[in-house]
């Protein structure tokens, strides 16, 4: 007998637990005020269907989309679960950084050099809100859960405490090609069309968008070639230094939860419950 295929998982850590999503379902544990470990789980939102699974620069931001479009079925089935984003420090830096990256656009560049140096500042300005948030130690500690959780998982292993908090699909490796497309085709939109509002700066970012999530794909598929290390080194480095912390035995539990309820979730569905999606794979899943 062949070993079952495993099946793609992608996540987000909380605040306070894990939330795991795979083909056709999610699940979320948290540690609750009381100690207590809570567990929820169910169908997951699906947009990348058919085709449009499997359709280069169309695929990758679908799948984004569906990661996002789970967060508040998450938190309305488990209230005690808080999202990486639920601090008021956080929504002030967001808030604030929102209003200084409107004053910068407006400013005009001068050549090239000038409008990729905006396009870098702008960026270094959306990245504030995630940097603080990560400030937190436990959001930190749990982004190392997801990894390791999964890395085990992946790796048939039995302890997720004896795999490595850094992992290739994580979505810190999506920030360098994400940066550069982004940058470049700001400057290129800021040459083509006269005076661009935001419906062109929003498809630009659409473009850049799917054309990262297409580079991490092949990153993923050919981690030792060129492009595949040029990926992975700098999300590796951002991993290692900033965005997870090894985790305690009581939150790789949370982990453990998060990962025995999706699988149950998932092999429920297999079993004839859903609706024939449960083999679709796309390389843009995110860890």
């Amino acid at each position: 007998m062949t070993e079952p295929e495993r099946l793609r998982l992608g996540g987000m850590a909380l605040r306070n637990g894990l939330l795991i999503h795979g083909p056709t379902s999610w699940a979320a544990a948290a540690r609750a005020p009381d100690g207590s470990v809570e567990v929820a789980s169910g169908p997951k939102p699906v947009f990348a269907r058919g085709r449009l699974g499997t359709t280069p620069l169309v695929r990758g931001p679908l799948r984004l989309a569906e990661a996002i479009a789970v967060l508040p079925v998450a938190r309305r089935n488990l209230p005690s679960a808080r999202l990486p984003f639920e601090d008021p420090r956080v929504i002030v830096i967001a808030l604030a950084t929102t209003v200084a990256s409107g004053l910068l656009r407006r400013r005009q560049a001068t050549g090239a050099a000038g409008g990729l140096a905006r396009e870098g500042a702008l960026a270094a300005l959306g990245s504030l809100p995630a940097l603080a948030a990560l400030r937190d130690r436990d959001l930190a500690a749990y982004h190392g859960v997801e990894h390791k959780a999964i890395g085990a998982y992946e790796q048939g292993a039995d302890d997720p405490a004896d795999i490595p908090k850094e992992h290739d699909r994580c979505g810190s490796n999506l920030i360098a090609p994400l940066l550069a497309f982004s940058a470049a085709g700001q400057v290129i939109l800021d040459r083509v069309v006269e005076e661009p509002g935001q419906v062109h700066r929003a498809l630009a970012g659409l473009g850049a968008a799917s054309a990262a999530v297409e580079v991490f794909a092949l990153a993923d598929r050919k981690p030792q070639s060129v492009i595949g290390r040029a990926v992975h080194g700098p999300g590796h480095e951002i991993q290692r230094l900033v965005s997870t912390r090894e985790p305690t035995p009581e939150q790789l539990e949370v982990g453990r939860a998060a990962l025995a309820a999706i699988l149950a979730e998932e092999a429920e569905h297999d079993s004839g419950t859903g609706d024939g999606l449960k083999d679709e794979r796309v390389a843009a899943d995110t860890v």
